[in-house]
């Protein structure tokens, strides 16, 4: 068994009414879809990274949305939504529904149009999977890996971390920061991604911060 994560990256045409919102926002960078319910009405938790204001402005643009309550935590807002339907593109879900996959959350949904998610199972079916969904969207492979039951039940660290985090992380790989004995300081991450030292310092410390987190609670 393999666990992948993808990105794609949706046109206007395909992409769902709320992230073509989120595309527009100016307050709103990314929205993680965390669960989803087993019920006939399309029940979702969302975390948004932003103010209930600009939240309720987003889900204005969802004319599916039967009912949505808000909370605020986690340095931005939670929204229970209750909907007819998904609205996503009749093609992707068509995709999604065949592939003999399992879906793991969250979903994250970016200001970029791209969308990463995970998914498990044999390397044929996910092989298949992004062969078919290629077709579709402009889609790439982040990551590799075996899967382990120990991730299910696990928020993962890498939908929490910004794309500059992301970078900074892979940055730091490239260089050698995390070998042992230690080959590259964070002057040689600052060099790969074009930034000051110490705001390479302050990205690897928020990244790890979010991967130590993730990993103990």
């Amino acid at each position: 068994m393999k666990q992948v994560t993808f990105t794609a990256r949706y046109p206007p045409a395909l992409a769902h009414p709320m992230h073509r919102a989120l595309i527009e926002s100016e307050t709103l960078s990314r929205a993680e879809l965390l669960m989803w319910g087993p019920t006939e009405a399309v029940t979702t938790l969302f975390w948004y990274d932003g103010p209930k204001a600009a939240v309720r402005e987003l889900l204005a643009a969802v004319d599916s949305i039967e009912r949505s309550a808000l909370v605020a935590g986690d340095d931005g807002t939670y929204g229970f939504l209750v909907q007819r339907e998904y609205e996503l593109a009749t093609s992707v879900l068509e995709l999604v529904a065949e592939a003999q996959l399992v879906f793991l959350p969250p979903v994250t949904f970016l200001d970029s149009g791209r969308v990463r998610f995970r998914a498990v199972g044999e390397g044929s079916a996910l092989s298949e999977f992004h062969a078919g969904l290629s077709e579709v969207l402009e889609t790439g492979i982040e990551r590799v890996q075996p899967f382990r039951h120990g991730s299910v039940g696990r928020s993962e660290s890498a939908g929490r971390l910004t794309d500059r985090q992301r970078e900074a992380l892979e940055a730091a790989v490239d260089v050698g920061y995390y070998d042992v004995p230690r080959t590259g300081d964070t002057a040689a991450v600052a060099a790969e991604l074009d930034c000051e030292p110490s705001t390479a310092g302050e990205l690897l410390r928020k990244a790890e911060a979010a991967v130590v987190v993730d990993y103990i609670v």
